[in-house]
């Protein structure tokens, strides 16, 4: 994909632009309005030349980095962001600037949202994750007391831009943990997508992959922006997933495809599983199945003994319905060893 491609998230005055190109970066202050004081967060795992690029197009730049990690998104890291902002005089005329993956995208979105009560935010995803998924639609949050997203604010961006360019220096575990969240997306909305991570060479046809993931979350964020209903569908493997991430050492990305797996009909089941092995993603871990159940119990989507799971049948088709938590069990199971 040479040619830039503009998403428009239609969502009233929260309306953004979202510039899927090949080499954006370096056009980022003809597409952002950087004209100001901007805070560009980013952290230790993304290449300094990256926030440097941003920083060399902007007016007045300060560079805010955290050390790479889900386990560094916390309260006391945003507070260094906000102390940061406060420290060099931000008003709430001047922005935050996103430059990272998933966990970069969450906490210096949620710094922009509650700064000033509210500065503008500016994304720039870094990996295939973040890509297809956290960098559009407006949810910001860290982690507390070991439960991810706790904390955090609907927070629409401004603008995203995807530069396909910028997922070049990820290593291949990476690349296969966003193209989980890619193939989620798929399963549930969009039959073609599952047809190309079936028979198609991923690596050519990766540009596709992740217009068509930004496509389907832009449809359902337009239509549920604040997660009352449709926007649950996102959820699609996180149920369980949540709880295998919150005790292990897996990736998002290795656990939502964990996740995932119980969750779709035996017919679908036996392909998602070939789509994971050619996706060298896991299809089995070796973990305490109740220990799995009880970090799935903290997490926030519950709602008393019963949780709104998302059930797949057919590529392309979802259901989602409130099922127990003692239901869930069997399920833990079929993916423990």
């Amino acid at each position: 994909m040479s040619d830039s491609k503009i998403l428009r998230m239609e969502l009233g005055a929260h309306s953004y632009d979202i510039v899927v190109e090949r080499g954006a970066l370096k056009r980022a202050g003809e597409l952002l309005d950087l004209d100001r004081k901007v805070m560009i967060v980013t952290d230790s795992g993304v290449p300094a030349v990256y926030a440097d690029t941003v920083a060399g197009q902007s007016k007045e730049a300060y560079i805010h980095l955290l050390n790479e990690g889900e386990e560094h998104k916390t309260l006391r890291s945003y507070e260094e962001v906000l102390r940061h902002m406060m420290d060099r005089g931000f008003t709430r005329g001047d922005c935050v600037v996103a430059v990272g993956g998933g966990m970069v995208g969450d906490l210096a979105g949620f710094a922009a949202a509650s700064y000033m009560r509210g500065v503008d935010f500016y994304n720039i995803p870094t990996t295939i994750l973040s890509q297809v998924d956290s960098s559009i639609g407006g949810k910001t949050a860290v982690n507390l007391g070991g439960i991810k997203n706790i904390i955090g604010a609907f927070h629409q961006p401004k603008k995203v831009i995807v530069d396909l360019d910028l997922t070049a220096t990820l290593d291949s575990r990476l690349v296969s943990e966003g193209l989980a969240e890619a193939l989620k997306m798929g399963l549930t909305s969009d039959k073609k997508m599952v047809e190309l991570f079936e028979f198609r060479n991923i690596n050519e046809c990766m540009d596709e992959i992740i217009l068509r993931s930004l496509m389907v979350k832009k449809c359902v964020v337009e239509q549920d922006e604040r997660e009352m209903g449709l926007r649950k569908i996102l959820n699609f493997g996180h149920t369980i997933g949540h709880g295998i991430e919150s005790i292990s050492g897996l990736y998002h990305g290795e656990c939502v495809a964990l996740g995932m797996i119980p969750m779709v009909s035996e017919e679908l089941r036996l392909r998602l599983i070939a789509i994971l092995e050619k996706l060298n993603l896991p299809t089995s871990v070796n973990a305490d199945p109740q220990k799995i159940y009880e970090a799935m119990r903290h997490d926030k989507k519950s709602h008393g003994d019963t949780v709104t799971a998302v059930t797949v049948a057919q590529a392309g088709k979802f259901e989602m319905k409130e099922i127990s938590y003692g239901e869930l069990y069997p399920m833990i199971e079929m993916i423990t060893r």
